[in-house]
């Protein structure tokens, strides 16, 4: 609770208010029973039609009171709440961009979404159910029993009776009912999983015709949600038959006894008909009170899930000498001393013993089969992920002692996995620089070879992507992902087999333009092309994990057998 009041005190004025509007509001309700009985006792049965005119404008003064403060409080309870379930949702969010690869990769994508929407929805209501009906009914429950106790401390004790009994039933029906309320979040995260996986690959499904499958697989996720829902549904609707049964049997006990009570005098007709009246007021309050403490366990399911996310330390974070932001990367120098490194989730080093040094301005190429680890290599550089053991420098500085941001900034990335936003191809392009001038994007683009193909568009650079730029072709899609790079002019720029379907001709254009624009960074290029591999300075061949070779690209044909084997596999013979 201690994070939601974080959020919830920006809103105490809605908090102090809505209880004393509630308090009006059920005073209201509460005192009309004992008007009713005073119309029949000394209107009706006195035949004084005064009393009658007199108590009933009485009745509809505090009705239409009742009604405006109610009103007033759906307002305020509205405004709090759904400002509460913005504000949760924004600091979720915050937290979701603290997190590293791993950490999302931990909750998984589709359960933040689920986290983020569903969840947080059940948040919000409860507490708009909190603000209109948590203080609403307890308070209507302590009236109604106050007046009944005024009017017959007999009749008053069979209620005292039936409340505690119903309250036991509910509160055990609900315990075994919460279990399931978290396995529902559950399989809502696994339905979102089956959902976001069809409409990522949908040209996947449909270029091999497996609609069918995924149908099926949907409906299975699908009918496993179904059969949870109705298993816990089932659970929290045993507590109205209960509930019903009890009230019965007290409105049956009290028309009984209270008849005997009227027929001896002991009790007017008026008194006995408000006496009923407070019993309904008693049942609704209840009704209420069980229909929150059920929306209360699905909601505690979803704030566990809440808190588990927010309360997450992000695995990678800046350290105490990195938060001091005093160094800046000029040069970019990279040495990598006895490095190793295990995924967290791993139980073996994916590198081992990694030992180089690259100096500024350098080119260096990774090369290796695939799974030999030079992804994470790469990654590794800007903290992406943290070193097991070892050190990685950038200009004699551990990456550990920068700030995260200022790694970021100045080292450009082009991941392997090309990802655009939907939005323009200008817009996508200043994620790189946001205030980049036109001048700035031509110059990056025509660099990346991606100038031409955009002014090809009736639109140019203001033409609409589709989501993840489904509207371009691979090559595209790459070009502008390395111009957007470009764009910030990194001191290091690493290209994740960047330019995989770009043709050869395309790819040493842009390796000759990244020269003349970038003279001074220092390139990583993970490639399988021998063409890029033979016009790099240096030539890192990597096998499972561990540096076979390291040299020029001549050196290399001399003296590493893998490298001669990539080379010889790729030359042409007549």
């Amino acid at each position: 609770m201690k994070k939601y009041w974080q959020i919830l005190k920006n809103y105490k004025t809605s908090l102090i208010l809505s209880p004393i509007l509630v308090l009006v509001a059920v005073l209201c309700e509460t005192i009309q029973p004992m008007f009713m009985a005073k119309i029949v006792d000394d209107g009706v049965m006195q035949r004084d039609l005064s009393v009658v005119t007199e108590t009933g404008i009485y009745m509809v003064l505090i009705s239409i009171a009742g009604l405006t403060v109610s009103v007033i409080n759906v307002y305020v309870s509205s405004k709090a709440s759904i400002g509460f379930g913005t504000d949760l949702r924004t600091a979720l969010f915050d937290k979701i961009q603290q997190l590293s690869f791993f950490d999302i990769d931990h909750f998984s994508s589709a359960s933040l979404i689920t986290r983020l929407t569903n969840d947080i929805s059940k948040i919000q209501q409860i507490i708009l159910m909190s603000m209109r009906m948590m203080l609403r009914s307890p308070l209507m429950l302590v009236m109604a029993l106050f007046f009944v106790i005024t009017i017959n401390t007999d009749l008053a004790l069979i209620l005292l009776i039936a409340i505690p009994v119903l309250g036991v039933s509910v509160f055990f029906i609900l315990r075994k009912g919460f279990p399931f309320f978290l396995k529902v979040q559950q399989k809502v995260d696994q339905l979102n999983e089956v959902v976001r996986e069809n409409l990522i690959n949908i040209r996947v499904v449909k270029s091999f015709v497996r609609e069918d499958f995924e149908a099926d697989k949907f409906e299975k996720s699908s009918g496993e949600l179904r059969d949870m829902v109705i298993h816990a549904s089932n659970i929290v609707a045993s507590i109205f038959p209960v509930m019903q049964l009890v009230l019965n049997v007290s409105i049956v006990a009290i028309l009984w006894i209270g008849g005997f009570k009227v027929m001896e005098g002991e009790l007017k007709v008026g008194e006995l008909i408000s006496f009923v009246n407070y019993l309904s007021q008693v049942l609704m309050a209840l009704m209420m009170l069980s229909m929150i403490f059920m929306n209360l366990a699905r909601a505690s399911a979803s704030s566990e899930r809440i808190l588990e996310v927010l309360n997450a330390n992000p695995s990678l974070v800046n350290t105490p000498e990195g938060l001091q932001d005093k160094y800046r990367v000029t040069r970019g120098e990279v040495v990598f001393k006895n490095v190793s490194f295990r995924y967290p989730s791993g139980e073996t080093d994916v590198l081992r013993n990694i030992n180089f040094e690259v100096k500024p301005g350098e080119t260096i190429a990774i090369v290796g089969a695939t799974g030999s680890a030079k992804s994470s290599l790469v990654q590794l550089i800007p903290r992406l992920y943290d070193v097991t053991s070892g050190e990685i420098l950038i200009d004699g500085i551990s990456v550990k002692s920068y700030h995260l941001d200022e790694l970021h900034v100045r080292i450009g990335m082009v991941l392997q996995k090309n990802e655009l936003f939907t939005g323009t191809i200008m817009e996508n392009l200043r994620w790189g620089k946001e205030d980049a001038t036109l001048a700035e994007v031509e110059e990056a683009c025509i660099a990346a070879q991606a100038h031409e193909f955009i002014m090809s568009f009736p639109e140019g650079y203001n033409t609409m992507l589709g989501r993840g730029g489904v509207n371009v072709s691979g090559g595209q899609k790459q070009r502008i992902c390395i111009a957007r790079a470009l764009l910030r002019k990194p001191q290091i720029l690493i290209l994740d087999d960047s330019t995989s379907a770009v043709d050869t001709e395309t790819e040493m254009k842009i390796r000759n333009n990244l020269h003349k624009l970038l003279n001074n960074t220092t390139v990583f290029i993970i490639t399988q092309r021998i063409n890029t591999m033979q016009s790099a300075d240096k030539v890192i061949v990597l096998e499972d994990g561990e540096i076979n070779a390291i040299g020029t690209p001549a050196e290399l044909l001399e003296n590493s057998v893998v490298y001669q084997e990539i080379y010889n596999s790729q030359q042409i013979v007549f």
